[in-house]
């Protein structure tokens, strides 16, 4: 940390606290359109197909070297009479858990005449803004947005001279074994999908990987594996720390999400083959895997969720609370991927806490890997892309990629980025890292003076300059606001987003329930850029406790905007400093917990214990005029909810806050000197 003088005292003055703001030299920057070259590359995405159609070989048997036969559906240009052209050529392949039956129903349905034109121009031209239903919009955006095609099946890709190949991922689907949910059994699959890929005979040798969730993390992880065929990757919100991410964020199992998706994976992937059905056949070794485990870790997460007691928990179950080897196995090789990646996000993504992170580890120079972080949900990848002022189409990025590291087309998209940002508060933004260069780590302090901005929180605050001086006790008790919030938004991958911008972009409702502490309006354009760590003294009526905190975007005329949250169990506070980062003055930045049951530390009743919540990374901008806020709350369901030893243990009661100036609370965040875009 430097002196008071400088960056603090700039951060100060902005705040409304003193001093002289201190400006950063301007710094040429791309443009995050793409430019011309954009303009290029969509002609190119939109022109007329070099193939007027598709041939897809249904149910293409991909037997693996345990004997195991996963099941692929492989799509290639056609002439006009259906005719596979004969030439070898570049292939895709997406490995999927949700069958690959999906998204060739979907492809069918689009492809009809005048349907999926129809179905698409009203999905676009689809505007309730100013209504309760506004949220809906922004789901229906990712069509526009490209994000179908970069889920499902890319025609036009196919057209344009590719192979794409859907496989279904063992134990998923119409393919045999039992379900790994991206283990090493799988990633060992993603390896042999690709070398038989390039082996065959409508093959060229090259190929790419991508897809979106769950593909996007298969593609990453068979990266840092290195297959010799494996030219290129295109990963539309890969997680890779998913614990962290989303099964267990700060040791609070996300149940708005985790019971849904493994209820649909396990639910699909028992719809049998119809067309083995109808000739009177069913593969007898798909029927013997599904019935050995029929609903992958759901009993283990319904008990981690109900469970009373530890004691009376399995270890297994476990494995799915806790960090350990069942996630150590799925993190991916990010430092051993050599390939050109190319990596999607959104700042309100379930993923959003690893996508960064997998930009940053991988070792490539700038070009090779880019990373694009949106204004977006789970469920809405590329919602507002291709419109004024924004990136691509992530179809059209996704066309360029594979043009220039599949098939050598000197585009320009290597020169794209290679960090393109959605700068909350602002708009897009183009810079060469993340966080931004000039980033320095500030405190201010929770107080529990009036702001003048929060008479509906439980209690109104302030964020100030200095420790305040001595002590008051604060209480907050979990409460069901958090349903309108984007906290909820967020957990349920962005269904939530349905209720409208009144919960996910204005937190005064979910704000009834906690505690407030706002700073003064900043007077000069204010950039933050990175992790943000919450430092909180805190002191519980049971042996555990769960606090949840956001730093939200106040705008003057009251609207509270998130920018970033987070979550954490107070038994599971012990910290790994090994993985963590700090300020240097030692204020945690990015604090990594071990969340493990070994390293549970209960609470002791009535005595102070200090928590370090760590938020999401993130990249905004304060307006002249708006405020910083911190809100702190005991529960925030169903984007968390502890883990049921944990509840039982802390018996969802009141909690406290200890305002102390012997042991302060504050919040730890990065400012750029400077505001760049």
């Amino acid at each position: 940390m430097r002196g008071r003088g400088t960056v603090l005292g700039a951060v100060v003055t902005v705040l409304g606290l003193g001093a002289a703001v201190v400006a950063a030299p301007s710094v040429a920057v791309a443009d995050p359109t793409g430019g011309a070259a954009a303009q290029q590359w969509q002609v190119t995405a939109d022109e007329a197909p070099r193939h007027p159609g598709i041939a897809v070989e249904w149910d293409v048997p991909i037997t693996m070297s345990d004997g195991t036969v996963l099941r692929a559906n492989v799509y290639r240009p056609a002439d006009a009479a259906g005719h596979a052209v004969g030439d070898t050529l570049p292939t895709v392949v997406n490995v999927t858990p949700y069958t690959k039956l999906v998204s060739a129903v979907t492809d069918a349905a689009l492809s009809l005449p005048g349907v999926g034109e129809n179905l698409t121009a009203f999905l676009n031209e689809l505007n309730l803004t100013g209504t309760p239903l506004d949220g809906i919009t922004e789901l229906t955006g990712l069509v526009a947005g490209g994000g179908m095609k970069a889920f499902g099946v890319n025609r036009p890709l196919v057209q344009s001279g590719y192979v794409q190949v859907v496989v279904d991922a063992r134990g998923t689907g119409f393919s045999q074994g039992v379900w790994d949910v991206l283990g090493p059994r799988e990633q060992k699959d993603s390896v042999e999908i690709v070398d038989w890929a390039s082996a065959q005979s409508w093959s060229n040798g090259k190929v790419g990987m991508g897809g979106v969730s769950y593909s996007g993390i298969n593609s990453v992880q068979a990266a840092g594996h290195r297959p010799a065929a494996l030219e290129a990757i295109f990963a539309v919100e890969p997680g890779n720390d998913l614990l962290r991410d989303i099964v267990g964020t700060g040791g609070g199992l996300g149940v708005g999400f985790m019971p849904l998706w493994l209820s649909l994976v396990n639910g699909t992937k028992l719809i049998p083959n119809a067309q083995e059905l109808l000739r009177g056949q069913i593969d007898q070794q798909w029927l013997a895997d599904r019935l050995e485990d029929p609903g992958t870790l759901l009993p283990e997460l319904a008990e981690a969720v109900t469970a009373p007691t530890i004691d009376g928990i399995a270890p297994s179950t476990l494995d799915v609370a806790q960090d350990g080897p069942f996630y150590q196995q799925r993190l991916a090789k990010t430092d051993a991927i050599e390939v050109p990646t190319m990596v999607f996000g959104g700042w309100h993504d379930i993923f959003a806490n690893s996508e960064p992170r997998i930009y940053n580890a991988i070792d490539l120079p700038p070009g090779r890997k880019q990373l694009v972080m949106g204004d977006t949900y789970h469920l809405n990848p590329g919602q507002g892309f291709g419109t004024a002022g924004s990136p691509p189409r992530l179809d059209v990025l996704e066309r360029a990629w594979f043009d220039k590291w599949l098939k050598g087309i000197d585009n320009g998209i290597d020169e794209y980025g290679p960090v393109t940002l959605w700068q909350q508060g602002g708009g897009w933004t183009t810079t060469d890292q993340f966080p931004r260069s000039g980033v320095e780590y500030e405190r201010l302090y929770l107080s529990a003076a009036p702001s003048g901005t929060a008479g509906h929180s439980v209690h109104d605050g302030s964020l100030v300059a200095d420790a305040p001086t001595g002590s008051t006790r604060l209480t907050v008790a979990p409460g069901v606001r958090s349903l309108c919030s984007r906290d909820a938004a967020q957990g349920t991958a962005g269904a939530f987003v349905a209720l409208g911008s009144v919960c996910t972009k204005d937190s005064r409702t979910q704000e009834g329930d906690g505690l407030s502490f706002t700073g003064a309006p900043v007077a000069e354009p204010t950039a933050l850029s990175g992790p943000i760590n919450v430092h909180l003294n805190t002191v519980h009526d049971g042996t555990d406790g769960f606090w949840a905190v956001t730093l939200n975007d106040v705008a003057p005329d009251g609207r509270s905007t998130v920018l970033s949250n987070g979550a954490l169990t107070s038994s599971l506070r012990a910290v790994d400093d090994s993985k963590s980062q700090k300020a240097p003055n030692g204020d945690y930045t990015d604090a990594h917990h071990f969340l493990t049951l070994d390293e549970r530390q209960p609470t002791v009743p009535g005595q102070p214990t200090v928590l370090d919540v760590n938020l999401l990374a993130t990249d905004a901008i304060l307006q002249p005029g708006h405020r910083l806020r911190v809100d702190v709350y005991a529960l925030s369901a169903p984007r968390y909810l502890p883990l049921g030893p944990m509840r039982t243990d802390s018996g969802l009661r009141p909690q406290h806050l200890q305002l102390d100036q012997a042991a302060p609370s504050f919040v730890t965040f990065p400012v750029v000197g400077g505001v760049q875009r």
